[in-house]
């Protein structure tokens, strides 16, 4: 799994466009009086969205001075995260789980389908500028294994044909549906089985 690295090309400035403005001085007032700085997660994901879903080095001071707490502070808790990218993705960020139990249950399949259709290289920009992927820890479906996050939603029970499929629907302009690739619901056992009421290797 590779670090997380700072974009070496980076705006000059930023600021929250006014709906966001809004969205971030509501977020400030969840906070008691003498801890917005709290709040510095919750401003450094909404300025991840408003900028293509990365996080410069003028919004980590602009976060900064909104919340009036040290620049360091708000680098310190951006580069200690991973939910927080610091150099563009593609419009399409896929993040593939390989923890243990993604890893046992074919994760790398999944990241060889990746470097195939999207990019050779993790964190890098597929040719179109449609994609990116990486390499993360636990997303918290292991019961679900393998699987990953695209965006904001999560695509469970994967295999490399039903991977290629979902590139594929969004290739096309599709909408590939989240959540398990074998349908199950949430994390039932498969086909229905009644895990303790005598079904054998289930």
């Amino acid at each position: 799994m590779s670090l997380k690295k700072i974009s070496k090309i980076q705006p000059d400035k930023f600021e929250f466009n006014k709906i966001n403005l809004e969205i971030a001085n509501k977020t400030i007032l969840n906070y008691p009086d003498g801890k917005q700085q709290s709040a510095v997660m919750a401003l450094l994901y909404l300025a991840q969205r408003q900028n293509d879903n990365w996080i410069p080095l003028s919004a980590m001071k602009y976060i900064a001075k909104f919340l009036s707490m040290p620049y360091i502070k708000v680098y310190e808790v951006a580069t200690f995260y991973t939910m927080y990218n610091l150099a563009p993705v593609g419009k399409y960020f896929f993040q593939i789980c390989t923890t243990t139990p993604c890893m046992i249950r074919g994760s790398n399949k999944l990241v060889e389908v990746c470097k195939k259709n999207i990019s050779k290289n993790e964190s890098e920009i597929s040719n179109n500028g449609k994609y990116s992927w990486m390499e993360v820890e636990c997303l918290g479906a292991c019961v679900n294994a393998p699987m990953l996050q695209i965006n904001d939603d999560y695509y469970e029970d994967l295999d490399s044909e039903k991977l290629k499929e979902i590139i594929d629907k969004i290739n096309n302009n599709k909408t590939p549906k989240p959540g398990s690739y074998r349908d199950r619901v949430n994390t039932e056992p498969e086909k229905i089985r009644k895990t303790l009421l005598g079904n054998k290797n289930a």
